[in-house]
């Protein structure tokens, strides 16, 4: 995967300030991999969750220098009394003893996402091995939503080297988290895509994308689009919004012209927003595997800390970038 200029951007950011990332599966060689890259750029510190021995004879056996991480035991750990405190507190609710706490603090995933709850790393980086819904829990049990939003939601965003000689940067969004939003969580899906897309770059202009182009097409799918572009615009009068869309409609200014006259947004939309995640999964793995984008991704959007999920076939190279994109956020 190719080094985005975004990503030199980022870099440049942590190197004026560090921050510190946990990495939940510290013995996993692709994260020993990353980690050593990361260390050798002096801007990022990894915080490895796991046995110091067995993480430092993984690092040997795959020849990963790791001085200067920090590795964080569960089993020895010298704050484990106030963690286990605030776990409770946090989840006092569900009625959690302190040995229920213990037990759970066990595992990496809860224990690293405490780590960051209690100020001691910046970011969380998860899933090498864990799946998506063992890296968002306790993320919404531990970290919680902002204020305002409801629900976690994620997007990905995709670079390519454009013929201008620029790169051409997008956001999608919900690809990977929310299988069936309702109008209202594609606001907010919408709202946090827009936001993230910034980060990259991006002046967003938004495209709810359906089959239809402003009711060329009727249907109960067509009708949530159509009115999730009504409610995100009303509620974000500042950003630009169309919508419904069709694909073509929302990036060709040939067929924008045709289709919906004026718009502002059409033929030039470079944030998308998908109907479900079943439309969306399938529309960046396109992008990514027929029109040459690399993507990022996904980056989860609405929590209080940034705590990012890799896909359990990620390599070396896209935990290193996904960890810089995840600091980046903080």
């Amino acid at each position: 995967m190719a080094e985005i200029n975004v990503l030199r951007d980022m870099i440049a950011k942590l190197k004026k300030n560090p921050k510190k990332i946990v990495f939940t599966e510290g013995t996993d060689e692709r994260i020993l991999e990353a980690a050593s890259r990361l260390l050798a750029g002096n801007y990022l510190t990894p915080v490895l969750v796991g046995n110091k021995q067995a993480v430092l004879d993984a690092a040997e056996l795959c020849g990963c220098n790791i001085h200067g991480a920090e590795i964080v035991d569960p089993d020895n750990f010298d704050r484990m009394d106030e963690m286990v405190s605030m776990f409770c507190e946090l989840r006092k609710s569900k009625g959690v003893t302190p040995e229920q706490a213990k037990k759970t603090l066990a595992k990496g995933n809860y224990f690293g996402t405490m780590l960051v709850k209690m100020g001691i790393a910046d970011a969380l980086l998860g899933g090498a091995t864990y799946s998506t819904a063992d890296t968002v829990r306790p993320a919404l049990q531990l970290i919680k939503t902002k204020p305002g939003n409801k629900i976690v939601s994620s997007c990905f965003i995709l670079a390519r080297p454009a013929a201008s000689g620029k790169e051409e940067v997008l956001a999608m969004g919900d690809c990977a988290i929310n299988i069936k939003p309702t109008t209202s969580d594609l606001v907010e899906i919408a709202k946090e895509t827009a936001e993230c897309s910034k980060v990259f770059g991006i002046d967003p202009k938004l495209a709810f994308l359906s089959y239809s182009t402003l009711g060329s097409g009727k249907g109960e799918d067509v009708d949530k689009m159509r009115e999730a572009t009504r409610m995100t615009k009303e509620a974000y009068p500042e950003l630009p919004i169309e919508g419904e869309l069709q694909f073509d409609a929302a990036v060709s200014p040939v067929v924008a012209e045709t289709k919906c006259p004026g718009s502002q947004v059409a033929g030039y939309a470079n944030v998308f927003i998908f109907p479900d995640i079943n439309a969306g999964n399938i529309g960046y793995k396109i992008a990514q595997r027929l029109g040459g984008f690399a993507a990022y991704g996904p980056i989860l959007l609405g929590l209080n800390a940034p705590i990012n999920d890799l896909s359990r076939g990620c390599n070396a190279e896209e935990v290193y970038s996904m960890a810089i994109i995840t600091a980046a956020l903080v």
